[in-house]
C-alpha cells in the first residue's frame, strides 16, 4: 500500500479522478507525481545508509590500526 508523503497516512487510488489521494492529509497526487517523489525518497534513504556504511568503515579502519 503507498505511504504519503506528507503524513505518512494511507493512499488510495480515485479511478474517477486517477489519482492518490491520502486518507489522512488529503493530498492528491499523480502517479507520476507520486513516483518521482517515491524515487526521491528511495534515493535520500540510500545517500544516508551509504553515509552510515562509510563511517563504520572508517572507524573500523581507525580501531584496526596501529595509531590508537
Amino acid at each position: 500500500m503507498p505511504v504519503c508523503p506528507e503524513c505518512g497516512g494511507e493512499l488510495k487510488f480515485d479511478r474517477s479522478r486517477y489519482m492518490y489521494v491520502c486518507r489522512g492529509c488529503g493530498l492528491s497526487l499523480t502517479r507520476s507525481e507520486f513516483e518521482r517523489m517515491s524515487s526521491s525518497r528511495r534515493r535520500a534513504a540510500s545517500k544516508a545508509e551509504d553515509e552510515r556504511e562509510q563511517l563504520r568503515r572508517d572507524y573500523l579502519r581507525w580501531w584496526l590500526s596501529d595509531k590508537k
